[in-house]
């Protein structure tokens, strides 16, 4: 057969029931076969949007998201995605079109080397060489991008070798000498942690994506519940840990709450799991837990003690290790009132230092009342993607998120102009979720145009527009640090975002009345197609609170 039908039977292999894309010259025979292939594509309006969907589709289902370009401008339009997924450990197969290969390195007609591109940002890449390699690059792509930490494999297929005809054999399995990813856990480590946890005063466990991305957000919490241990996650962890049970902390880090920071800031024993110890969560670095030990539990070795030396190290998958530490722990039957102390002093910042804001007595809507008001309007079950910015934070502040793949949004990275797409991939994924996209105004006006997508799929995203007029962070940070010298942060009247989206086909609404905002956002859930919502907020409202930037925990400030 030819070598695209073999992709396409790969692609059925894999589970495959959705991909994103756009065609062109180079993968046009990819498009032919596509046609009567049984795959549902999604034409996306530009390709940022379809690798951001890809991405939406993988972290609302927990599978491998595929995104389609062509070559040249088609494939470099991907490599934001691609960065966005390599940071946040995102399954994704990004399959891309190339010239012919006698054009290679002759810059032909919309070539790019995107391998080389690439490199520094994918998990591994696939440059077909020859058209029997196909199908077993195909599946070697999947397995390393779901494998292991995930992450985006790209696949950069020449032209002439995808209209190949090939002696087509489907793949059974795929093994990978060079690559045998580290998954059960050193069992002397783990009884050795579980010491540590029975022996520790001042505990907190810390969570980040990695415990959803390896589907043990039941085993996280086996392991909180197994005592009264404090607990926190990142940005990427929420919902890996119910935000209404009372070992929740808050999200910790730069707009983390001050008992989550304060903790981790006097803790005598941090438990990190599926985490990185990113800049945003430890601030200055030298001042970061100064009494803590560690125990770090994570998937990557590349990652144990690259910024915070840990003294139980555990290399290995978070669903695995984590019964086995849960259950060495209760066998200790360490002594539970040991925590008293401990949560005296917890309860006492939760009480002195609770989310606030100052709400607003005529009709003027607060960002955060916004959240909100989408919390209630949504029953918290909603699946959320944001683009980044203040509203982003806000949201993690405020929203409340009880379950994994429920939040879906940039962390590592930080791409504006993600959510809309990356909704439109989650609604396809899970299509009888509400799925949201609380945008900002900076933020939307960059991937604006998959509206369109969702109108022709029809695909019923609801936008919640947060609109201040500024780029929001931006102008928080001039204000604060630059004397507020707003230098090119103004985002001006333009568009008038109903009309633009009643310009897509989709229903455009605007509130500006606190007032009127739930019932306003209850309507918009309750239509058929995709809405956007503008809701006009507080211009200049800042998000706290915050630890500014090189600064330690606890020098929180708002």
């Amino acid at each position: 057969m030819r070598a695209v039908d073999a992709i396409m039977e790969c692609l059925k292999a894999e589970g495959v029931e959705h991909v994103f894309g756009i065609p062109g010259g180079a993968n046009l025979p990819t498009y032919d076969a596509l046609y009567d292939a049984g795959i549902r594509h999604v034409q996306c309006r530009h390709e940022q949007g379809a690798g951001h969907a890809a991405e939406g589709y993988a972290k609302a289902s927990g599978k491998v998201g595929v995104a389609l370009a062509t070559s040249g401008p088609g494939a470099t339009n991907l490599v934001t995605c691609i960065a966005d997924a390599v940071m946040d450990s995102v399954p994704t197969v990004f399959l891309t079109g190339q010239v012919r290969t006698e054009l290679i390195g002759t810059d032909g007609f919309q070539e790019a080397d995107i391998s080389g591109i690439t490199m520094p940002i994918v998990k591994h890449s696939i440059l077909i060489q020859a058209p029997r390699d196909i199908p077993r690059a195909i599946h070697e792509a999947f397995h390393i991008a779901r494998t292991g930490r995930p992450g985006p494999v790209l696949v950069d297929i020449p032209q002439d070798l995808s209209r190949a005809d090939i002696p087509y054999e489907p793949v059974a399995s795929v093994r990978l000498p060079g690559y045998q990813p580290t998954t059960e856990g050193n069992a002397k480590q783990i009884r050795l942690a579980a010491k540590a946890l029975a022996n520790s005063r001042r505990p907190v466990i810390y969570g980040g994506g990695g415990v959803i991305n390896a589907d043990a957000a039941k085993e996280f919490r086996e392991l909180c519940v197994s005592d009264v241990f404090p607990v926190t996650c990142t940005l990427m962890g929420l919902g890996a840990f119910p935000a209404d049970d009372v070992q929740w902390l808050g999200m910790l880090g730069m707009h983390g709450t001050r008992t989550a920071n304060y903790a981790m800031d006097e803790a005598d024993l941090i438990v990190a799991i599926g985490a990185r110890f990113d800049d945003r969560v430890t601030g200055k670095l030298t001042e970061f837990a100064p009494r803590a030990k560690f125990i770090h539990i994570d998937i990557d070795p590349a990652e144990i003690s690259k910024n915070v030396p840990a003294h139980i190290p555990i290399v290995g998958d978070a669903k695995r290790i984590l019964p086995k530490l849960t259950a060495e722990y209760r066998a200790l039957g360490a002594d539970r009132s040991r925590l008293d102390a401990w949560w005296q002093r917890i309860r006492g910042w939760q009480e002195k230092y609770p989310l606030r804001y100052d709400d607003a007595d005529d009709g003027e809507i607060k960002p955060q009342y916004m959240i909100q008001a989408m919390y209630e309007a949504t029953d918290g079950r909603a699946i959320v993607s944001s683009d980044v910015g203040q509203h982003q934070m806000w949201a993690a502040q405020y929203y409340g998120f009880t379950r994994p793949r429920q939040w879906i949004n940039s962390g590592g990275l930080g791409t504006m102009g993600f959510g809309l797409p990356s909704a439109m991939g989650a609604k396809v994924a899970r299509p009888d979720e509400d799925v949201v996209c609380l945008a900002g105004d900076g933020s939307l006006i960059m991937t604006v145009q998959e509206l369109a997508t969702c109108v022709t799929e029809q695909i019923p995203v609801k936008v919640f527009l947060m609109n201040n007029g500024y780029l929001g962070m931006v102008r928080q940070w001039q204000e604060l640090f630059w004397d507020r010298r707003y230098s090119h942060v103004e985002m001006g009247a333009s568009p008038d975002w109903v009309k633009l989206a009643d310009a897509f086909g989709a229903l455009g609404m605007r509130v500006t009345d606190k007032g009127e905002l739930g019932e306003a956002l209850k309507t918009a859930l309750s239509e058929d197609g995709p809405v956007l919502v503008d809701v006009h907020v507080t211009k200049e409202e800042n998000c706290y609170p915050m630890i500014p930037a090189g600064q330690a925990a606890r020098d929180m400030v708002g």
